[in-house]
């Protein structure tokens, strides 16, 4: 496809994804507006002076709950292709304020179709959900047993005692587990409503998460590379996360924009499309690749009662768990096959390394009131519309480390 000359709208322009996709829609020719709220009019967004292209993109002024802002940035650009990023994206804040995030999230999606539908823009809008949409996923008896004791109930139930819901495809249950993950899902739905009611050309992207230079503070994976930078400068003595037992199918930047463009010339309107990498790998394992590509050799891990040892705990294995073959780490094995556990109690670990013993503290604060066990996407549906895969979990973490050094 020819992107020469199209109009692009892109909400949440200033966020971590918004920079990355305008520089390459930019490459491609392409002519960029990008959202910004009412109180930002005099401020250009941080994200876009880091990559060097805001004398290259038009900002307009416009706020999600505001329809008639809404409607008026669609006059002045005149979009092609609208790529609906904004968001309130953070989920632990989603437990603080769940209003605003659902105004923002939900009621925000809603204004800017309503706004599309007034105008008959025939533009093609690609919302952004999330994986949080699935929410709690079954991946065996044993979790399905220890799920029911905890909540007392799991809704919607599983079908025919199917207790391996994994690698998560697009016709999976939704089972949103936080304030953030129910205003996307939401948002989702409106989406494709819109199409399937008024004709208009949408589709749903369920990225998982996806990592890279820039990404906020505040996630987990900058929270880890930030700390592992720290550290290795003598700047702090520990490191300080919640809970690492937690599974995330984490996706590079480069290959979640790549995504997004296909999504845009090669996706089918009303259709939702899972982005990401097709693997899982744990918190604790994204601390130890982190520490080995910082220049750490380690050794082992324990808790710090010293039991729980796990010796060459990021020796790699690429053994098939719920039908898929991808990469791993030995402590993720141990996970996946519930012979390892962390929990709260243990407080933290010691990382046994050529440099010494690094301790890592669970930080009580850092635990969800609830939270998603495990994420693995089946990406099949979108890469047969073209979607490669070129970068590894290491590549992410390299990328990270380089960008807080």
């Amino acid at each position: 496809m020819n992107w020469k000359d199209k109009n692009v709208l892109i909400t949440g322009i200033g966020g971590f994804v918004g920079p990355h996709l305008s520089k390459a829609l930019l490459e491609k020719g392409a002519n960029i507006y990008g959202l910004i709220r009412r109180h930002n009019t005099n401020k250009i967004p941080v994200n876009l002076e880091k990559h060097r292209i805001e004398d290259y993109v038009n900002l307009v002024m416009g706020d999600l709950t505001d329809i008639p802002s809404l409607a008026n940035a669609i006059d002045y650009s005149q979009p092609d292709y609208i790529f609906h990023l904004a968001a309130q994206s953070f989920v632990p804040y989603s437990f603080e304020d769940p209003q605003s995030t659902t105004i923002i999230n939900s009621i925000g999606t809603q204004n800017l179709l309503e706004s599309m539908r007034i105008k008959d823009c025939d533009a093609r809008m690609i919302f952004a959900g999330s994986s949080e949409e699935y929410g709690l996923i079954i991946s065996s008896k044993q979790q399905y047993e220890k799920l029911l004791e905890k909540y007392g109930h799991i809704t919607p139930d599983i079908i025919d005692n199917k207790y391996d819901e994994l690698p998560i495809s697009e016709n999976n249950p939704l089972r949103p587990m936080n304030p953030y993950a129910v205003s996307k899902l939401c948002a989702d739905f409106i989406t494709r409503n819109y199409h399937h009611s008024f004709g208009l050309d949408t589709i749903v992207s369920r990225a998982f998460n996806h990592e890279g230079a820039g990404r906020g503070d505040m996630f987990v994976t900058s929270v880890i590379t930030k700390q592992v930078n720290q550290l290795k400068k003598g700047l702090i003595d520990s490191i300080k996360i919640g809970n690492v037992n937690a599974f995330r199918d984490w996706t590079h930047i480069n290959d979640m924009i790549n995504g997004y463009i296909n999504l845009a010339e090669n996706g089918v309107s009303g259709e939702a499309y899972n982005q990401a990498s097709m693997r899982t790998n744990s918190i604790i394992s994204y601390i130890l690749l982190s520490l080995e590509e910082a220049g750490y050799t380690i050794n082992s891990v324990t808790t710090l009662n010293n039991d729980k040892r796990v010796d060459e705990p990021t020796l790699i294995n690429d053994d098939k768990y719920f039908g898929v073959k991808f990469d791993k780490t030995k402590v993720d094995s141990l996970l996946l096959e519930n012979q390892l556990e962390y929990s709260i109690k243990d407080k933290g670990l010691l990382v046994n390394s050529d440099c010494g013993v690094i301790k890592i503290e669970f930080n009580p604060e850092r635990f969800r009131p609830s939270d998603v066990p495990i994420l693995l996407a089946d990406n099949t549906k979108i890469r047969k519309i073209g979607m490669t895969i070129n970068y590894g979990i290491r590549d992410i973490i390299k990328d990270q480390l380089e960008y807080f050094n």
